[in-house]
Order: C-alpha cells, then structure tokens, then sequence
C-alpha cells in the first residue's frame, strides 16, 4: 500500500506532519480529512522523505503494527466482525510472519479465545502494550477506540525511531568513506611512493616514517585488524546484556555529547504518549508504569520507572519519585503533578509527549547540523597528515635535484 507523506492543521489548531498509508492520495486525504483536520499539503513518499521501516530483529515492524491497527479499526467500523477481520487483514499482509500469526489468532477467537489472548501467544509479533490496550478494549467493549489509539502511538513511535536513524545515517556514510579513503591511500598509495622514496634514498620527515609504518601494518597485518574488531564487537554485545554493562551503556546513551540531549528527549516523548494511551484505555497507573518500563530501551530510564512504579504502589504520587530519580527534565515531573492535582493526567501527559516530539524533530535538526562540519574535520585530521607525509619528502627531492 502507498505511503503518503502530509503537513496538516490538527483539530487542536496545531500544525502536524507525518506519514499515512492509503490505497490512494484521495483516501489518504478523506481519512486525514474525516479526522478534522486541515491538509496544508500531502504527496506521494518517495525514497528520500519516506518515514524508515525499522525492525531492528522482529518479525514485525512498527510502522506495520501501525497501519495492522488503522485497518482493523477501519474494517470493524464498517460492521465486520472480528473474525472476518482477522482473515481479511491475513490475506492482504505481505510479511508471512505476521500473515501466520493472524491466522493462529483468527483460528484462537473462533474457537473462543479473547483477541487479547489469542495474540498473547505470539510475543514476538504482538508487544505486550498493545496485548494490554486490546484486552481494556474487549472488557470496555471499545476495541475500535483502543485500536485507533494504538494506530496513533504506533505512527508517533515509528516516526521518532526513523528521526533517529535518519540522523546516524548521515555520520555512518561519512565514517565509512573516511574509512575507504585512508584504507586505499595506505594499502595502494603509500607503499608505491615508499618504493620511490627507498630508491632516492636519504632522511625522511617523522611524519612520513610513521605513516609507512602504518602502512606496512595495514598491508601485512590487516587480519590482526579484522580479529581485534570482531572481537571488541563481540564483547561490547555480551557485555551491554549484563547488568553492569546495560547501565554504562544507558548512562552513556544519556551523557554523550550531542546524542545525549536527543536520546533523553526520545525517551520522554515515549514514555509520556505510552503512558497517556494507556490510562485513556482504563489500565491503572501502575499496570501502565510497568508497561512503559518493559519497552524502555535505555537500562537508567527503565531503572527509574520501575523505582518508580514501587513507589506508586506504595501510594506515592508519580510525579515525586520520576523527580527523585534525576533522569527526566524538569518539565516532565512538574505536568505530571499538575496532571495529579487536577486529575487531567491523560491531558497533561498528551501535552508534554507532544513538547519532546517536537524537540526531537528540532533536535536532530540541530544534530545533523552540528556534525557534518564535525565529520569533515575528523576526515581533514586524518586525511592531511597523510598527504603531508608523501608532498614533504617529495618537496624535498625536488629541491636537492634543483640545486
């Protein structure tokens, strides 16, 4: 199905953009449309500005998640049972993986199962959040709803993890043409001027006998190289699954330079549109705190939220151990007690997932912005010594055969 990429005016009277899927440009605006919204423009999604699928080791993607929730809500407005449903979105589903699962969970609910139940055994397709919000739609008998605000946080999360990912491509394109450049330069470039610069003959600058050695290692050690990088990366992966190295990694993730500020953003704006789908659906506070802390990736955010959830459970207020825990900017704390003494929690919770989603947008803006200089002068730091220690004895040669 097309996807069409749209800058609206929301019904709230703010400007909004994303992604849709649609069988056409005509449908895509009548749902956007139906919503009421104002279309400032939409058009077709093409390579370049198309929201990243991202699947990072599941069957199932965000995105398809999503337009799997548009559709069924669609489809059970329209009067179709559940049933039905199931195998009509079975048929016109691309992934086999999810094709297979929606037709154990069709074949479950036929023999009496609860949907919720049914997609409960299939962890690896269906996320243990969205099993909560379809179970609180069945007991409510408001699965349409529940849906739609599954749809909803599902297009808002893909959005954010493809802002993410289009902002690292960038710097790894970069990094790896870096990496080319020198790897040519010092195993084809370099050793032809050693052979010129060994039958001259005389006293080479420092510079330049320590770029040839360099080179020698690069041509006759390459595979020392190979086996200390598989190995490093090996070892940063078994060591980030202990706990000791998930939390070095998430205060990293947290402090780094640059991608700090944008990772505890990112976390914010999940955690505050989570937890707000949740609550509107009816699931209790700390059901929805511990849902928020399983789909957390960082170790430190996820730490915080089930100190937290302790602490909820024990009859303190969200708001004082979410401020305690010194992760979470001071906005987040604060609309949290406001939402706690107005009893608009939902509301206040919608209001701050929407600041930090805007601020991740303006964010990596700001990211991509910052390192393409960056980039640029780590390749000039790497490349001109390079260039100095062929021209320097060279410049020299040219001028002993002058005189």
């Amino acid at each position: 199905m097309p996807s069409y990429k749209y800058e609206i005016i929301g019904p709230d009277g703010k400007p909004q953009s994303g992604q849709i899927d649609a069988i056409n440009i005509e449908a895509a605006s009548g749902e956007l449309k139906a919503g009421g919204s104002v279309i400032v423009s939409i058009s077709k999604a093409n390579a370049l500005n198309k929201d990243i699928d991202i699947h990072i080791g599941k069957a199932v993607s965000v995105r398809e998640l999503s337009v799997f929730c548009r559709q069924f809500e669609s489809v059970l407005n329209a009067g179709v049972t559940v049933i039905e449903a199931l195998s009509m979105l079975a048929e016109q589903t691309e992934n086999k993986s999810f094709k297979s699962a929606l037709e154990d969970v069709r074949d479950a609910v036929q023999k009496g199962e609860t949907l919720a139940a049914a997609m409960s055994e299939h962890p690896k397709i269906f996320p243990p959040l969205m099993i909560q919000m379809i179970a609180a739609g069945e007991t409510s008998g408001g699965l349409d709803k529940a849906l739609n605000r599954m749809g909803t946080s599902f297009e808002k999360d893909a959005h954010l993890k493809g802002l993410i990912v289009k902002s690292a491509i960038y710097p790894c394109i970069l990094i790896l043409v870096i990496i080319v450049v020198v790897a040519i330069m010092m195993i084809k470039i370099v050793p032809t001027f050693t052979e010129s610069f060994d039958e001259v003959g005389g006293q080479l600058p420092g510079i330049t006998l320590a770029v040839m050695a360099v080179s020698d290692f690069f041509v006759n050690s390459w595979y020392i190289m190979l086996i200390v990088l598989v190995a490093v990366v090996l070892f940063l992966k078994e060591f980030k699954k202990t706990s000791v190295g998930a939390e070095l990694f998430g205060k990293l993730g947290l402090k780094a330079p640059l991608f700090g500020k944008l990772n505890i953003k990112t976390a914010c704006a999940r955690m505050t549109r989570t937890l707000a789908t949740l609550l509107a659906s009816g699931i209790q506070l700390v059901d929805a705190i511990r849902l928020v802390a399983e789909m957390m990736s960082n170790a430190i955010v996820k730490h915080a939220l089930e100190e937290a959830q302790e602490e909820v459970t024990r009859g303190i207020s969200l708001s004082k151990p979410l401020a305690d825990s010194g992760v979470f900017p001071p906005m987040v704390y604060h609309m949290i007690e406001i939402g706690e003494e107005t009893g608009n929690m939902e509301d206040m919770l919608d209001k701050v997932s929407e600041y930090y989603e805007d601020e991740v947008e303006m964010e990596t803006q700001s990211l991509l912005a910052a390192m393409e200089p960056l980039i640029i002068i780590i390749m000039a730091c790497v490349v001109v010594p390079i260039v100095l220690a062929i021209m320097m004895p060279m410049y020299t040669l040219y001028n002993n055969i002058g005189a």
